[in-house]
């Protein structure tokens, strides 16, 4: 969880060994953190340490 607030950054990991073996540029979230910043969208992340986690957007209603 304390990986949380920072998973959005460009180029972050988490694990810096498991970067060294999977593919990867850390880029993904902070992409969708940008397109939904312009559509006023939020994202929530929700994490279980060894059940992984959860996604949402929040997309605002007009």
């Amino acid at each position: 969880e304390e990986h949380i607030p920072r998973i959005t950054e460009r180029f972050y990991r988490v694990d810096v060994e498991t970067s060294r073996t999977q593919k990867g540029t850390g880029l993904g979230l902070s992409i969708v953190k940008h397109i939904l910043t312009r559509h006023n969208a939020r994202l929530s992340i929700k994490s279980e340490v060894g059940n992984g986690a959860a996604f949402s957007v929040h997309l605002p209603t007009h």
